[in-house]
């Protein structure tokens, strides 16, 4: 049974590919964006949801330049009949220590995690707004959006800024039958996470060393949240039982922050 159809950022690896399998199982058709340099990445996404029965399409782009979102939203929409679930999962991490960091590498950050999160919100906002059918708005912060963490100051405010930008987008989306949430992870084993966790290991007195099991200290449960467990999350946030949930941040981190 078709639910809808669902466009997915960032989802050739990691968070975003676990999400676009899952809302797939889940009966969504499916558009995968992610950087023209993932192509081949994207298409083996697109080609396992294909092998298991769904449909996908690929949509490359950057989600920080404008034209390419608005451009990909409105060739999801011409090809499928509409947008009614926007994932917009694409984010990047710079570890750098503030002193020593520069605005170009803030404002690279920013263009992402914000930036390119507010072309996704606005873009799908107004595509479901012209069918009338309500729909799902779903943005990534992270752990670092409700507690900063040092070495990392840049990735903290991109995604404290979402929290905020999701907020006011439900308080106006909300008359049009679209919710607005974010889903926080802590530790989620992706590459980006190693990325983050080498990076961290070269800094002197950062606390971490480049195993990726010290970004999985505090955690009541011991261990990291996997890529599957964030889409589970999602999965709901996209659903028609979660139309009370809207505004939210949501925390998933395996108890290593509590709201």
């Amino acid at each position: 049974m078709l639910k809808g159809i669902a466009l997915v950022t960032g989802a050739s690896r990691g968070i975003g590919r676990s999400i676009a399998l899952r809302l797939s199982r889940d009966g969504f058709k499916l558009a995968l964006n992610d950087l023209p340099s993932s192509k081949g990445l994207l298409e083996e996404v697109q080609s396992q949801i294909i092998k298991n029965g769904g449909q996908a399409m690929t949509v490359p782009g950057d989600v920080s330049v404008e034209k390419d979102v608005e451009s990909m939203v409105g060739n999801v929409a011409e090809t499928y009949g509409g947008l009614d679930v926007m994932v917009a999962n694409a984010g990047i991490a710079l570890v750098a220590p503030l002193l020593e960091s520069t605005t170009q590498e803030f404002e690279r950050v920013l263009s992402v995690n914000v930036i390119g999160v507010y072309h996704c919100y606005k873009y799908a906002a107004l595509q479901m707004v012209k069918q009338g059918r309500g729909g799902r708005i779903i943005g990534a912060s992270s752990v670092a959006g409700k507690q900063a963490w040092p070495f990392i100051s840049f990735y903290s405010a991109s995604k404290f800024a979402i929290r905020g930008l999701t907020q006011s987008a439900a308080l106006e989306l909300g008359k049009h039958g679209i919710t607005v949430n974010a889903y926080a992870p802590g530790g989620v084993k992706t590459p980006m996470l190693e990325g983050i966790a080498k990076d961290l290991g070269h800094i002197a007195n950062s606390g971490f060393s480049t195993s990726d099991g010290s970004l999985a200290i505090g955690t009541a449960n011991g261990r990291h949240t996997t890529p599957e467990e964030i889409a589970n999350l999602v999965a709901f946030l996209a659903s028609k039982e979660s139309e009370a949930i809207t505004g939210q941040t949501v925390s998933i981190n395996g108890g290593l922050y509590f709201d």
